[in-house]
């Protein structure tokens, strides 16, 4: 009896058809037929409107959900970091594949210079909170501008416009052949709560086709995401918030560190700590609680009177 085809749901956008045959690949590998199903989300139809306006990443994952419920797909490919944290709809996240670079990079057209030069006003492009402030903590002077659209429409903007720069994830370029573009990766950034990471959601009942996963499931990568999503939740902070959160596992430790800023750049209060494996379940927890007591109430605060 031959397999059956699995439906995977995504975005039109380069970068999400590139996840998706990614899974598509894998699945072959194992034996099964797949079919892409695109699927086109409010978030890639309204380019102008800021997300923070449009209610979040939440906007990117909404036409898939709704794709899934109506069982016109099987699967849907997500970047994790789009995923909010608490999901009231009978889906659920089935295989969490290895984690690509969870770093953040600066696309510069004319070179990074310009970052040495204290007294230069520059202009950055961004439509990430967590971006913004964290850049706005260590370079005060610059403009912040938002910028929408895939990252080929982003790159191009750069260019266009005449910015000094714009942030993009590394995994982004990298993953569409596009990594020639960063200018330098900005380790000091704290980055979002599980960027770099693929999800794969499946119905809440379907147990054949979270067997069918199960072999696509990174468990190193599983339990880091869960620490930053943990936390992003504590947080009350959603996609939206200027709040970082990045975990990895060296020599049976967890390294964790994250962040919460206001939106302004100017307030920061940090987190971080190594603990053993097997100790780190409630390190999520633990962080956003520390955080919360030393005063980032006030970011949440913050977020919540923006909304």
């Amino acid at each position: 009896m031959s397999k059956p085809t699995i439906r995977i749901g995504t975005r039109e956008s380069q970068l999400a058809t590139w996840q998706a045959k990614k899974v598509a690949s894998k699945l072959k590998k194992l034996g099964y037929n797949t079919e892409l199903i695109f699927v086109k989300s409010e978030g890639d139809i309204d380019l102008s409107t800021p997300l923070t306006e449009m209610g979040g990443k939440g906007v990117f994952t909404k036409a898939l959900d709704n794709a899934q419920l109506n069982e016109e797909i099987d699967i849907a490919v997500h970047s994790f970091k789009d995923l909010p944290t608490e999901n009231p709809l009978p889906l659920r996240v089935a295989a969490i594949l290895e984690r690509a670079d969870p770093r953040d990079t600066l696309v510069a057209p004319e070179g990074t210079d310009f970052l040495d030069d204290t007294d230069y006003e520059a202009t950055v492009a961004t439509s990430s909170n967590r971006r913004r402030a964290q850049w706005l903590n260590r370079y005060p002077n610059h403009n912040l501008v938002n910028i929408r659209g895939n990252v080929n429409t982003r790159l191009k903007k750069v260019s266009t416009n005449g910015w000094d720069g714009a942030i993009f994830a590394a995994a982004g370029l990298e993953r569409i052949g596009l990594g020639h573009h960063i200018a330098e990766y900005l380790d000091w950034m704290v980055p979002a709560a599980a960027q770099g990471a693929m999800a794969v959601m499946i119905r809440e009942e379907d147990t054949d086709m979270e067997e069918m996963l199960a072999p696509l499931a990174h468990d190193e990568t599983a339990l880091c995401t869960t620490i930053e999503r943990d936390f992003l939740h504590d947080m009350e902070a959603g996609c939206s918030a200027p709040v970082g959160a990045h975990a990895f596992i060296e020599k049976e430790h967890v390294h964790f560190k994250a962040v919460a800023l206001t939106l302004d750049g100017r307030e920061r209060f940090d987190f971080e700590k190594q603990i053993s494996v097997g100790e780190a379940g409630e390190l999520g927890h633990r962080a956003a609680q520390a955080l919360l007591s030393e005063g980032a109430i006030k970011v949440i605060e913050e977020m919540k009177s923006q909304s």
